[in-house]
């Protein structure tokens, strides 16, 4: 296969951000299968997941080829702190957790812990600090926990690039977009803006790869969201994926995916690379 990979500032920069490892063996199989064949550029990690404490330590690996970043999760398994643990024995669903943001509901000191809890079990599997960070079903930005997220990252040692929610563009769903917009993404890039050196912290100016999950032609979505990267470049965050036996590993059916397996078959396949050489876009980083 072409490596797709490209210094900053060839063509126009795409990172290509494959959500959810850790989450399923078939993910985590079907992530560093298109990483090793530079396929994506990067790759974000639920540390709380099932298929985490087996899969993470492979990470390390992956790392030379693409970045690795916390995929911080509060609608999915189980906590991993205690104090999270007490307040939520499982996680809530996502329709829970934005009423209770909007309503001024969360345990915010638990959340806390549990960001502190999931940052530090990804540094002791994949033995190094991530190299950005977002959210499962972008729950980083919803009121409150963004604020804790700021303050976590404005103490680590390092600037640490955050996935920004603030702008989205390209096919599909227009109503999708606009909750994603409205329910945190527009008030976390404006708290990305008002950061100060030495506290300034990169982000993406561009988002795109929302959809359904419904479509099955991921090549014409692709396309169009590739004639929308600017000059700047984007990020574009996707979910292949491929079956396991999730009865053998404690883990959940996943709703979606048969999207995951098209999302794969794409990546992987011959098309991929000829969209992107028509598009004018190569792999390469984009925080700024």
């Amino acid at each position: 296969m072409p490596d797709l990979r490209a210094p900053a500032g060839a063509a126009r920069p795409l990172l290509l951000c494959a959500d959810d490892y850790g989450l399923t063996a078939g993910i985590d199989a079907a992530i560093a299968e298109l990483v090793r064949a530079g396929r994506l550029n990067a790759f974000s990690c639920m540390s709380n997941a099932p298929a985490w404490a087996r899969d993470g330590c492979e990470v390390a690996g992956l790392r030379g080829q693409a970045q690795a970043g916390l995929h911080f999760n509060l609608t999915e398994g189980r906590p991993l702190s205690a104090s999270l643990a007490r307040c939520w024995p499982r996680l809530p669903s996502l329709p829970r957790l934005l009423v209770a943001a909007h309503t001024g509901r969360l345990p915010l000191g638990a959340i806390a812990d549990e960001l502190a809890a999931q940052w530090q079990v990804f540094v002791a599997v994949s033995g190094a600090a991530p190299d950005f960070i977002d959210g499962h079903q972008h729950v980083h930005h919803l009121p409150g926990v963004r604020r804790v997220l700021l303050d976590w990252l404005q103490r680590q040692p390092a600037a640490t690039p955050v996935r920004s929610t603030a702008r989205l563009a390209g096919p599909g769903p227009g109503f999708k977009r606009w909750v994603i917009e409205h329910s945190g993404g527009r008030a976390l890039g404006r708290g990305l803006r008002r950061q100060t050196r030495p506290h300034a912290l990169p982000h993406n100016r561009l988002l795109l790869g929302a959809y359904d999950f419904q479509d099955g032609d991921y090549r014409a979505l692709m396309q169009a969201w590739l004639a929308q990267v600017p000059p700047s470049g984007a990020l574009l965050f996707c979910h292949p994926g491929r079956a396991s036996d999730g009865a053998a590993r404690d883990e959940a059916p996943d709703p979606i995916a048969a999207a995951r397996q098209r999302e794969l078959a794409y990546l992987a396949g011959q098309d991929f690379p000829r969209d992107l050489a028509a598009a004018g876009v190569m792999l390469a980083p984009v925080w700024g």
